[in-house]
């Protein structure tokens, strides 16, 4: 991973991994703009995850879509950013995956994450999805510039071990 600062970081993972949370806290540490994701779901895909059913990759797919389209409007004004989507499996990564793109993968424990889902409080998504989710999720390949990081840790640390990955 050495050799670049990425301009892009997508913070993925499956509900209650923190991507939201982490995202948020990256993008003051870089001062870049931060998307999240979930924002630019259709309302059709927001009654449907409200109802605890996963979205089938055809829905997904526009979705994606307009995500590629924001990480490309940045890079266009020679800009950065930082995005939280959930990017489950690496065709879901692949719509995403442009140069200067690094993935930020949080994942943990899924008594953790049960836990965080169904403490969570205005949240669109039901935390019935969780299971499907992990079902879905392909964590990042070897040949992808993905940085793994624990859940369980906090969000201090898994900024600063972002970060860290940047070359000086």
């Amino acid at each position: 991973m050495s050799g670049f600062v990425p301009r892009m970081l997508v913070v993925m993972g499956v509900s209650g991994a923190g991507k939201s949370t982490v995202a948020a806290a990256l993008a003051v540490r870089l001062g870049w703009p931060m998307l999240e994701g979930d924002d630019l779901h259709d309302g059709a895909s927001i009654a449907m995850l409200h109802r605890g059913e996963a979205l089938t990759d055809e829905q997904r797919l526009p979705w994606l879509g307009r995500i590629a389209s924001w990480m490309d409007e940045q890079a266009a004004i020679g800009g950065s950013g930082v995005i939280a989507c959930s990017a489950l499996a690496r065709r879901h990564r692949d719509v995403l995956r442009r140069p200067g793109v690094r993935f930020v993968h949080l994942h943990g424990d899924r008594t953790l994450l049960q836990h965080r889902v169904e403490a969570r409080r205005h949240h669109f998504a039901s935390p019935a999805l969780l299971g499907s989710q992990l079902a879905t999720l392909e964590p990042p390949g070897v040949d992808e510039d993905a940085i793994d990081l624990d859940a369980a840790d906090t969000v201090a640390r898994q900024v600063e071990q972002v970060v860290a990955t940047f070359d000086e």
